[in-house]
C-alpha cells in the first residue's frame, strides 16, 4: 500500500486546540507549584526503557499535558507513520523514497521490505560482512600499504552525515579503539583541515576512506584529490589502490579515481546521510572499534527501534521525547534546546544532533507543500558538562530566553578516578534542580545575602529540563540506543508538525551558487558576475586581494 500523507494540519487537530487552552491554564504556575500539587508527579513522569531512566518531571507540563500530547500524536497519525516506515513505504514524500535506516541494524533473519517488496536485510548483512572482513584485515596488519608497512592511520574523508556520525562515535568510543592506531576525520574544504589532520602522519602508514554516495560531493572530492596528491607525491601513482577505499554507489567515479571497485562499500537511496553512520558510512568506526563492538552498537540501535514499534505511546520513550519537543517549541515558544552530556566522550554529540534535528525538521512547508503555520526545529546546541557551566549556563539560569535543557549522564564512569564521577553527576543533578526551582529573594535574604546583591542573585526557576540517566558506563550498545532515541524523536516531531523529516532541499541552493562562484573567483577571465551588488563587490575585493584581474 502506498503511503498517503495525512490531510489535516496540526493547528486543525482537536488535540492541538485543547493543548493551547491547557497551556493557558498552566501559565503562571511554577514547577514548584506543579510538584507541590502532585505528590505522584515523578512516578507518573518518567520512563524506564533499554537501560535508560528518562525523567521528564522537570518539564513545564503535567500528566494531563502528556495525555493531550499523546492524543495529538494519534490524531496526527504517528502510529501509522511508524508502521509505514518499517514497511518500506515512501514516507520521504518529496523524493519518493523509503526511509529504512532501521534496516541497517536489523539482525540477520529479520525481514524488512523496501517499497518494491524486496527484502533489504540480506543486502545490509552482506555489506556488513564485507566491512567486517576488511576491518579485521586492517586491524590485524594484514592490509598493508604500498611499501609493505601496516596501516596505523585511518582518515575518513566526508562531510555532513558522511563525517559527523562516524567522527562523533569514534570520539565517544575512544576507549574501545585500537590504541596502536590513530583516526582522523577531514570534512571542511578549508585546506587547514586536511593539513592539520595529516601533518604528523606517515603516508606509507595512512589509509583514506572516501565517503560520498554520489562520489561527486564538492568538498569531499576536493579533499580526496588533495589526499591522492599527498599519497602520490610520497609513494607514487601505483600506491593509490593500497591507500584508498571508498564508500559510495558510483562505481565508475570510484574506479576513475583509482580505487579498485572491489574496495568500494555501497549503501542505498533509502539511507539518508544523517541516518547513515550504522551503514558502510561507519566503516572508519568499525575499523576503530572492531566488528564485534560495531555489532554491539547495532544491537543498541535495534533495541530502541523495537521499543519504538512495540511500546504504547504513553510509555514510548522516543515518542514522549518528541512530543515534549513539540510542546516546548510550538506551544510554549521556546526556540532553542541545550543538549548537555555529562560525559566528555560525547563532546561531539551536540554537533551530531544539530544536523539530525535541524536538517531533518528545519522546514517551512508541510508534506503537501503548503506553508507551515507553527514553529518547527528548535536551534540545538550544547557542550559537555561541567565545561558549559562556566560558559553559557548563566544565560540558561537568568537570561530572558527560556531554554529547555537535556541532561545526559551515565551511572558508571569509563575511568574511575577518585570521586570524579560522583562530582560530575552531582553537578548534573544540581543543575537540573536549580533550573527548575531557582532561588528566591526571600531565600537569599534569609541566607544573609547583601541587600544590594539580592536582585542580581535571584534565579527565577521554571526552566524546563529532561534528564537521561543511562545504566552503566558509555558502551557501544548504549551509544546505539541513545542515537536511535534521538532519531525517532525527530520522526515524532516531524509527524506532528506535518513536515518531511527526510529530505534536505535547503542545502541545494548554496551549493549551486558556490559552483558558479568558484569559477568567478579563480578564472583568469571570469564570466560577467550575475549577483547582487554586495556579492559582486565581495568577488571583486577577493580577486583584487589575490592579485587577479577585477
Amino acid at each position: 500500500m502506498a503511503f498517503e500523507a495525512p490531510s489535516t494540519p496540526l493547528d486543525e487537530l482537536p488535540a492541538w486546540k485543547e493543548l493551547q487552552a491547557h497551556a493557558d491554564q498552566l501559565r503562571g504556575r511554577s514547577l514548584a507549584d506543579l510538584f507541590a500539587d502532585d505528590p505522584g508527579r515523578e512516578e507518573a513522569m518518567h520512563i524506564e526503557a533499554e537501560g535508560m531512566y528518562f525523567d521528564f518531571a522537570k518539564q513545564r507540563a503535567t500528566p494531563e499535558t502528556i495525555g493531550l500530547l499523546v492524543e495529538l500524536a494519534r490524531q496526527a497519525g504517528l502510529p501509522e507513520r511508524i508502521e509505514a516506515m518499517f514497511a518500506g513505504e515512501k514516507i520521504n514524500v518529496s523524493e519518493g523514497r523509503s526511509v529504512l535506516h532501521v534496516a541497517l541494524r536489523a539482525p540477520e533473519g529479520e525481514k524488512i521490505d523496501d517499497a518494491s517488496g524486496h527484502d533489504v536485510v540480506p543486502d545490509v548483512r552482506e555489506v556488513l560482512g564485507r566491512m567486517a572482513t576488511f576491518s579485521d584485515e586492517v586491524r590485524s596488519g594484514g592490509w598493508k600499504g604500498a611499501t609493505g608497512k601496516r596501516i596505523r592511520n585511518v582518515v575518513n574523508i566526508g562531510i555532513g552525515g558522511s563525517d559527523l556520525g562516524p567522527a562523533m562515535a569514534t570520539i565517544a568510543l575512544t576507549d574501545y579503539t585500537d590504541p596502536e592506531m590513530r583516526f582522523a576525520f577531514v570534512s571542511n574544504i578549508d585546506g587547514s583541515d586536511f593539513h592539520d589532520k595529516t601533518r604528523h602522519f606517515d603516508p606509507a602508514e595512512t589509509l583514506f576512506i572516501v565517503v560520498s554516495k554520489t562520489f561527486t560531493t564538492l568538498e569531499t572530492l576536493t579533499n580526496a584529490r588533495t589526499a591522492r596528491d599527498w599519497i602520490v607525491s610520497a609513494l607514487g601513482e601505483d600506491a593509490v589502490e593500497r591507500h584508498f577505499v571508498a564508500v559510495s554507489t558510483n562505481e565508475k567515479g570510484v574506479e576513475e579515481f583509482g580505487i579498485d571497485p572491489a574496495n568500494m562499500f555501497g549503501f542505498w537511496e533509502w539511507v539518508g546521510g544523517r541516518y547513515s553512520m550504522d551503514s558502510a558510512v561507519g566503516l572508519s568506526l568499525m575499523v576503530a572499534i572492531g566488528p564485534g563492538r560495531f555489532d554491539e552498537m547495532l544491537a543498541g540501535f535495534h533495541a530502541m527501534d523495537e521499543h519504538l514499534r512495540s511500546a504504547p505511546l504513553e510509555k514510548n520513550l522516543p515518542v514522549i521525547f518528541g512530543l515534549l519537543s513539540v510542546w516546548n517549541t510550538s506551544v510554549l515558544d521556546c526556540p532553542t534546546v541545550a543538549v548537555l552530556p555529562y560525559a566528555q566522550e560525547l563532546s561531539r554529540f551536540p554537533a551530531y544532533l544539530q544536523q539530525l534535528e535541524m536538517e531533518s525538521n528545519g522546514k517551512h512547508v508541510m508534506l503537501d507543500g503548503q506553508p507551515v503555520r507553527w514553529a518547527t526545529a528548535p536551534v540545538l546546541w550544547g557542550e559537555p558538562g561541567t565545561n558549559g557551566q562556566h560558559a553559557f549556563y548563566q544565560m540558561i539560569h537568568q537570561g530572558t530566553e527560556i531554554v529547555p535543557s537535556e541532561f545526559i549522564g551515565f551511572s558508571e564512569p569509563l575511568h574511575p578516578l577518585g570521586e570524579h564521577h560522583d562530582m560530575l553527576i552531582a553537578n548534573m543533578f544540581a543543575q537540573s534542580e536549580a533550573l527548575a526551582f531557582g532561588r528566591s529573594a526571600e531565600e537569599l535574604e534569609k541566607a544573609g545575602s547583601p541587600p544590594e546583591q539580592v536582585a542580581h542573585r535571584v534565579c527565577e526557576g521554571g526552566r524546563p529540563s529532561t534528564t537521561i540517566l543511562i545504566d552503566g558506563p558509555l558502551t557501544p550498545r548504549a551509544l546505539g540506543s541513545l542515537i536511535s532515541l534521538y532519531e525517532h524523536r525527530v520522526l515524532t516531531e516531524g509527524v506532528c508538525w506535518g513536515i518531511d523529516s527526510f529530505d534536505q532541499w535547503g542545502v541545494e541552493l548554496g551549493k549551486v551558487l558556490a559552483t558558479r562562484l568558484i569559477e568567478e573567483l579563480t578564472e583568469q577571465q571570469p564570466p560577467p558576475p550575475d549577483h547582487d551588488a554586495s556579492t559582486v563587490a565581495l568577488v571583486r575585493r577577493y580577486r583584487g586581494l589575490r592579485g587577479r584581474a577585477t
